[in-house]
C-alpha cells in the first residue's frame, strides 16, 4: 500500500512543480472588475489577483501576478482555474474548504457540490504537514476574499 502512497505523493509534487514553473492565468488582467493585493511578510510571497465578474455575477476570468514560492505560485495558479464560472459566494466557499484541506489535509465537509474541485486542490493538501507552508497555499484564497469583499488587500498573518 505504501507505493501507492508514494506514487500519489510524487504525482501531487509533479503538479505543484508543473503550476510552480509554468503557472496558468499568469497575466494582467486589464478588465477586471475586482483586484487585490496579497503579502505573505514570513516569506516574502507577493500576488496581485485580478478577477473579472461577468453580467451574470460569476468568475469569467481569473488571474494573478508576482512572486512566490513554487507552493504560492501553484496555489494562485490552480486557484484561478477553478473558480472560474463559479459566483462570489461558490468561490468563498471553495476557499473556505481549501483551507481546511491546506491546514488538516482533509476537508470532512466539502460534499459532493466541491468533490471534483477539492481533488483538482488536492496536490497542495501535504502542506498540511509544514505549517509554515499553509500560509504560502492559503495567500491567493486570501486575495480572493479581498478582491471580491473589495478590502483590496489581503496579509496570510
Amino acid at each position: 500500500m505504501s507505493g501507492l502512497f508514494d506514487d500519489l505523493r510524487d504525482l501531487y509534487q509533479e503538479v505543484i512543480l508543473d503550476h510552480g514553473r509554468k503557472p496558468r492565468n499568469f497575466r494582467r488582467l486589464e478588465d477586471a472588475t475586482a483586484t487585490a493585493r496579497g503579502d505573505n511578510p514570513m516569506c516574502g510571497d507577493r500576488i496581485e489577483l485580478f478577477v473579472k465578474q461577468g453580467a451574470d455575477g460569476t468568475i469569467a476570468d481569473a488571474a494573478f501576478q508576482g512572486r512566490g514560492c513554487a507552493i504560492s505560485t501553484a496555489s494562485a495558479s490552480l486557484m484561478t482555474e477553478v473558480v472560474k464560472g463559479k459566483t462570489a459566494e461558490q468561490a468563498k466557499a471553495l476557499g473556505a474548504a481549501f483551507r481546511e484541506l491546506a491546514m488538516t489535509g482533509t476537508c470532512p465537509d466539502c460534499g459532493a457540490a466541491l468533490a471534483d474541485d477539492m481533488e483538482r486542490l488536492a496536490p497542495l493538501s501535504g502542506v498540511h504537514e509544514f505549517p509554515s507552508r499553509v500560509k504560502c497555499a492559503t495567500l491567493a484564497w486570501h486575495a480572493l476574499n479581498a478582491a471580491l469583499d473589495g478590502t483590496k488587500e489581503a496579509s496570510s498573518e
